[in-house]
């Protein structure tokens, strides 16, 4: 089946990079409007420059989304320059490190605010829109940390967690409304940000290539392969679904003990 969002809008944060970005190629190549929200302008502008050579209908707008009133004004402008509001990519998020004893209270607010409060506040006034067109879908961009943890990650371990609590109190109190909320649970995904990450350690290379053996097919994930199931989940393909956790960890979860435990300890005895 064919996934057309004609006449659709959608609204993806983050989309000036990584999945994001890769989010909003997805949706313009499925006919749909997309206004794509990010603090970084350039990046922003440089990906619905993209969208538009491509023929598609976008729009960008910078905007933090942990800032209420930002929010409350972009909403009415998004729903004026495209038409309304049919899908929400609540895909945001920065990545910082440190344990509760480490980190500072703006640290721990800087995170919460992005990864998490920006999804609530976006979701608080993007479902009125929403409902006045008779549904629509939300999908978060959680983590395999939504459901397990990385030391020292404290805050960034929280937020993801708090985003599969928002999914499902979403999913529950506006079904009835026909609007749908589903999580991704992505695993290590070869984004700015994981580079930006791998940078902070002083073999950024070692740390890229156990991110990929942390995979079974021994590989990150592409920005793409985490968008082709964003788009799948809030297309009607996924009418049925809502509340729900959706891993696009390439097996990441799957290994007892990890993969390196897999290749080394007992699961790598031949029988």
């Amino acid at each position: 089946m064919i996934v057309d969002f004609q006449g659709k809008v959608a609204v993806i944060t983050g989309g000036g990079s990584g999945i994001g970005q890769a989010c909003a190629l997805e949706f313009v190549s499925s006919n749909a409007a997309v206004a794509v929200v990010d603090l970084d302008s350039e990046a922003g502008r440089q990906t619905v420059s993209q969208l538009q050579e491509k023929g598609g209908r976008a729009e960008y707008f910078q905007v933090n989304v942990g800032v209420r009133s930002q929010v409350e004004r972009l909403i009415p402008e998004i729903v004026s320059k495209l038409g309304g509001i049919d899908i929400l990519v609540n895909n945001a998020g920065i990545q910082r490190y440190g344990t509760v004893t480490t980190i500072s209270e703006e640290e721990w607010n800087e995170v919460l605010n992005v990864n998490l409060k920006g999804a609530f506040l976006m979701s608080k006034f993007a479902i009125p829109q929403m409902i006045k067109r008779g549904g629509g879908a939300i999908v978060m961009t959680g983590s395999v940390q939504s459901v397990a943890a990385q030391r020292n990650s404290a805050h960034y371990v929280v937020s993801k967690h708090g985003l599969l609590g928002l999914t499902r109190s979403i999913s529950l109190d506006y079904g009835g409304q026909n609007v749908r909320a589903n999580c991704v649970l992505p695993g290590a995904i070869d984004t700015p940000m994981l580079r930006w990450a791998a940078r902070l350690d002083p073999n950024p290379a070692k740390v890229l290539e156990s991110c990929d053996r942390l995979h079974v097919r021994g590989a990150m994930g592409r920005p793409e392969e985490v968008a082709r199931v964003i788009v799948f989940l809030a297309s009607d393909l996924a009418s049925f679904m809502t509340g729900e956790a959706v891993m696009v960890d390439g097996g990441l979860l799957v290994p007892v003990g990890g993969m390196a435990f897999q290749q080394s300890g007992t699961g790598a005895a031949k029988a």
